[in-house]
């Protein structure tokens, strides 16, 4: 079926069943930003492949909703799709539920499959539809139309041992019970999928780049149930989960299980991170508490195992830069390198090191101006040769045995502009800001974000993608609840918590610039005003000063820019070959 092909298919079930408007959200039962094949609805649909996106149809409009990231990727993977492109004044508001509001009349009917509606959406939907007298309704019009289906994933899943995780399964699920009594919680019901790796020790790969394995967890004061599908798990596995009081059930087994809940009981569950139809679900009589997952926080601060882990991820993923940096130097003008060459030539490197299992997201490698697409990931059609000119943007990661990585620097690649200088010195400006940040405890993840914009703010530029995310240990790249972006999330910033500190600067059709580090938070100094946290620098690659304009740093941050360059230098030398050395010498010498 084509496109066109399958809007009608849509649209002619929407008519038989009175239904007006159809939601599809980017999502799968597990609230996943990242989902495997079988839940790619949008792609099959529109044809639209970006990570973040709703589309909503309706008798005599399709509409994609998404945000800046995407503009450019939808305007041209919808084509001719019969879908258009709307774009979102701010990233993650659901503006289409106004849209549809506005458009719709009273008596009229908008539906979803709730299994793929977060709870908090879900009752925002029934909210804001109602207030204006149009009913909501739970239909899966996909199914019935989509051919040859993906298949769950059937990857075997294991257990890693606690001296990756620093915390046995009991420990873990001992703090969530802990938490459960606080909130007076009697159950507690976990559908994400980094909740469940994270409580359980345990990693699959159920999902492109993330460790992760499709599973549902209900856990009780006396007793944890994990459902998860049969023969992921070997019997050794199986058996030491159920020596932590942990029973293995069949993945679809989940639903009863909710069904079957003791009536008059209370239940724990995150509304950001579960799915509407779960609530249904539920006996009449049973009481839903709507809290942040007790893991989402606990999984956030991460221990001394892991923090030490991580940094050694850090070493091993600052080799693999090094060496890939100084090899794209080299070919670049002597040698045909594009952008799809470059990034299997990095993802080789970082093969090459200990305990590698995987790139953390796809390598966005991206030349000149579709640096200026922040989500930009290069295809075969898309592809342009790396030339010895203009900016050369790498944005990516690795998954270790040891922790998970993400780092982006912009290359300079020679006869560069004076405007491309001014840019990438601004973006240097406003991530040392950022990194070398002292803040009192209590500040939240907006204050830094606008600490870090401020360099580029007072020459009157900016960028749409937030500053920072969290980033899990050897989990999901993109990791809750910290995030650093103009939003007022009220997570305060604490101690072990990892997050990216990555502003940037976009041209469409020029360039793109963005420069990225991962951070530890740490206290720092205590005093009579308060206890104040800085930041660890726990990436260790060199941040290019070719053509830095120093005038524009201050003298503590061209100070920052040389300390962590020397930091660089000493603690990947003695990792590498006699003419690496040499190389990264040059490249992190003092400005």
């Amino acid at each position: 079926m084509t496109y066109t092909e399958k809007l009608q298919a849509i649209r002619s079930q929407m008519l038989e069943s009175h239904i007006d408007a159809y939601i599809i959200p980017s999502s799968d039962p597990h609230i996943s930003e990242y989902m495997p094949e079988h839940y790619k609805a949008i792609p099959f649909v529109s044809g639209f492949t970006g990570s973040a996106g709703t589309l909503v149809i309706t008798q005599d409009f399709a509409g994609l909703w998404t945000d800046f990231r995407y503009f450019e990727q939808a305007t041209e993977q919808l084509e001719g799709s019969g879908v258009e492109l709307v774009k979102m004044q701010v990233q993650a508001a659901p503006e289409y539920i106004t849209w549809l509001t506005s458009r719709l009349t009273k008596g009229t009917v908008v539906a979803a499959d709730e299994r793929l509606v977060s709870v908090l959406l879900g009752e925002l939907l029934v909210q804001m539809l109602a207030a204006k007298g149009i009913g909501f309704a739970d239909q899966d019009f996909l199914s019935p139309i989509w051919e040859n289906r993906p298949e769950l994933p059937q990857q075997k899943a294991y257990l890693i041992d606690p001296e990756h995780t620093g915390q046995t399964v009991a420990a873990k699920l001992a703090a969530v019970r802990a938490a459960l009594l606080g909130q007076g919680a009697d159950q507690h019901l976990v559908s994400s999928l980094d909740d469940l790796a994270w409580l359980f020790n345990i990693r699959g790969g159920d999902v492109a780049y993330n460790p992760v394995v499709l599973g549902f967890a209900l856990i009780s004061q006396d007793h944890a149930k994990l459902f998860i599908a049969e023969g992921k798990l070997s019997d050794t596995d199986k058996e030491s989960l159920l020596k932590s009081g942990v029973e293995v059930l069949p993945y679809e087994e989940i639903g009863d299980a909710l069904q079957n809940i003791p009536e008059h009981q209370t239940i724990l569950i995150d509304p950001k991170r579960n799915c509407f139809a779960f609530t249904k679900a539920l006996p009449v009589s049973v009481k839903i508490i709507r809290a942040t997952n007790p893991s989402t926080n606990l999984k956030a601060i991460k221990n001394e195992t892991e923090l030490a882990n991580t940094r050694k991820a850090m070493l091993l993923d600052g080799v693999a830069v090094v060496k890939f940096m100084k090899w794209l130097y080299e070919q670049v003008g002597v040698a045909t390198v594009d952008e799809l060459s470059a990034a299997a030539e990095l993802h080789r490197l970082r093969a090459e090191q200990e305990g590698f299992s995987g790139d953390s997201f796809n390598t966005i490698s991206a030349y000149a101006a579709h640096g200026a697409l922040p989500h930009y990931g290069p295809t075969e059609e898309s592809n342009v040769e790396i030339k010895p000119e203009g900016l050369f943007l790498i944005d990516s990661g690795g998954q270790y045995l040891y922790g998970t990585t993400d780092i982006t620097r912009t290359l300079p690649m020679g006869n560069n502009t004076e405007e491309e200088a001014i840019d990438y010195t601004l973006v240097l400006k406003g991530m040392i800001e950022g990194c070398r940040l002292r803040f009192p405890k209590g500040t939240y993840g907006y204050q830094i974000d606008a600490v870090t914009r401020r360099p580029l703010w007072e020459h009157g530029l900016n960028y749409g993608h937030g500053t920072g995310h969290g980033v899990g240990y050897f989990l999901n790249v993109h990791e809750g609840p910290q995030v650093f972006n103009p939003s007022p999330n009220p997570v305060a910033i604490e101690p072990g918590m990892i997050t990216s500190i990555e502003p940037g600067v976009y041209r469409p059709g020029k360039h793109g610039i963005r420069i990225e580090n991962l951070v530890n938070t740490v206290v720092d100094i205590s005093n009579e005003f308060n206890q104040f946290y800085a930041f660890e620098c726990l990436t260790i690659a060199p941040i290019s000063t070719r053509i830095v304009k120093k005038e524009l740093l201050e003298e503590v941050q061209v100070a920052w820019l040389n300390r962590y360059n020397k930091m660089v230098f000493d603690k990947l030398s003695p990792l590498l070959s006699a003419d690496e050395r040499e190389w990264l010498k040059e490249e992190t010498k003092a400005i």
